[in-house]
């Protein structure tokens, strides 16, 4: 261990839960961060919006408190950004940047759409840029990837990233209840927000999904490449058809890298309820990695709340202490590969269909021939309730790997189908 040296100044931009349970931590584990460290983390001030604002969950001082965040990050040798958004939250880092201080930062926002600006200012000083705590809260992933699989080769990227719709969609599992009414439930305890847009819609796993991607297969992927759907369109019925055929239902990000290029991925997905993602409950998540060196990993916790977020930031703001003190900084960003980066219409997955059909013969060859015409094989079928009433059926379908494009053209194709009463139900599946 390195003997003591002078303190190294800390400023902290945003005091919410987790920012307050990181200033708490700072102040109750000071010597054994201290030890850890080589040299005392000294806290030199919170910027807020209010500084007035009595915050006594973060053990701070009133006095620390400021509303003048750019004069406070070009006194510190570590900032640690947890505002979240866009601005100013980047200008910020980049001065923090500028006058040579590291930073630790949980936004993925902010990653998702302009990591490479904040990269290269931070490769141009020679200063860390760290964000564990920007996917998987506590979980140690983002890492691995950047240090300990840099000498293999990445093919997949897995999992479940988003800690309130995995305890949505379990909830709607175990019970059988409404989406709309798990999500207000979620609320009441505090797993989703009063606005549970960026949560629902799937636009929180897509940011952690761009940043999985680029650091995964060494290219650049911003949000906006990530295909995003969210899981308001999941009902009582899907999660119903998926228990029958022996699967659960969950919003998973889902990046490839193939021969022609890369892709990144975000939707609700079939997943067989033998596969070691089905039976991660409640509000946890858990990625799956697979290498080619190294197999099948698995990476599984906690992935939101004050104190697993705390945890990450809190490890990387050791590591950059220390790299502070040794003189040397954390590892690079590697975009050298620059592969393509390829929309949803290249990807390869399969089906699960739902369909209210004519209850008549010859109905299921002719729905076969409509999966044909696009050169898709059906690697199951089932025929559900016949309702003599209106004579129709329901019919429900999982088909074989094929281009999304493929599939989704012979989607539309089943709607024109005089057949077909209507297409009740389309989700992707992963996993057989």
């Amino acid at each position: 261990m390195h003997p003591v040296t002078q303190p190294l100044k800390v400023a902290l931009l945003g005091c919410g839960v987790v920012g307050s349970a990181v200033a708490r931590q700072l102040t109750d584990d000071a010597e054994d961060l201290a030890a850890r460290v080589g040299a005392p983390l000294e806290l030199i001030g919170v910027a807020v919006r209010d500084a007035s604002q009595p915050r006594p969950e973060s053990g701070v001082t009133p006095d620390l408190f400021t509303t003048d965040a750019d004069s406070l990050v070009t006194r510190a040798d570590l900032v640690v950004e947890l505002m979240g958004g866009e601005e100013p939250a980047r200008s910020l880092l980049l001065r923090a940047i500028e006058h040579g201080a590291g930073v630790v930062t949980a936004n993925k926002a902010l990653l998702g759409t302009d990591g490479p600006t904040l990269y290269a200012a931070a490769d141009e000083r020679g200063v860390d840029l760290s964000f564990e705590a920007s996917v998987a809260g506590a979980i140690p992933l983002l890492r691995p990837l950047r240090e300990s699989l840099a000498g293999d080769d990445v093919q997949r990227v897995m999992g479940i990233v988003n800690g309130t719709t995995n305890f949505i969609l379990d909830k709607m599992d175990r019970t059988g209840a409404a989406l709309a009414d798990v999500l207000a439930e979620a609320q009441q305890l505090g797993y989703a927000e009063a606005d549970p847009t960026a949560d629902v819609e799937g636009y929180d796993a897509q940011a952690k999904a761009a940043i999985l991607a680029s650091l995964a297969f060494h290219t650049r992927v911003a949000t906006g490449d990530v295909h995003c759907e969210g899981i308001m369109g999941v009902t009582a019925e899907d999660i119903k058809d998926a228990r029958k055929i022996g699967m659960v239902i969950k919003l998973l990000a889902i990046c490839d890298r193939t021969p022609d290029g890369v892709s990144a991925r975000v939707h609700p997905t079939l997943v067989p309820r033998s596969h070691p993602l089905a039976s991660v409950h409640d509000a946890f998540n858990a990625v799956f990695l697979d290498t080619a060196l190294a197999g099948e990993l698995m990476f599984y916790g906690r992935g939101a709340g004050a104190r697993p977020t705390a945890s990450a930031v809190l490890g990387d703001l050791v590591q950059a202490a220390r790299h502070r003190i040794d003189g040397g900084h954390g590892p690079r960003e590697s975009a050298y590969a620059e592969l393509p980066i390829l929309p949803i219409a290249r990807t390869h997955t399969s089906y699960f269909i739902r369909l209210e059909v004519r209850d008549e013969p010859g109905v299921l060859a002719r729905v076969a021939n409509s999966f044909g015409a696009q050169g898709i094989s059906i690697e199951s079928m089932r025929q559900g309730v016949r309702r003599s009433a209106d004579g129709l059926a329901t019919l429900q379908l999982v088909t074989h790997p094929a281009a999304d494009a493929a599939l989704a053209a012979t989607v539309e194709g089943l709607r024109e189908v005089d057949d077909v009463h209507d297409v009740r139900s389309v989700l992707r599946v992963e996993g057989l």
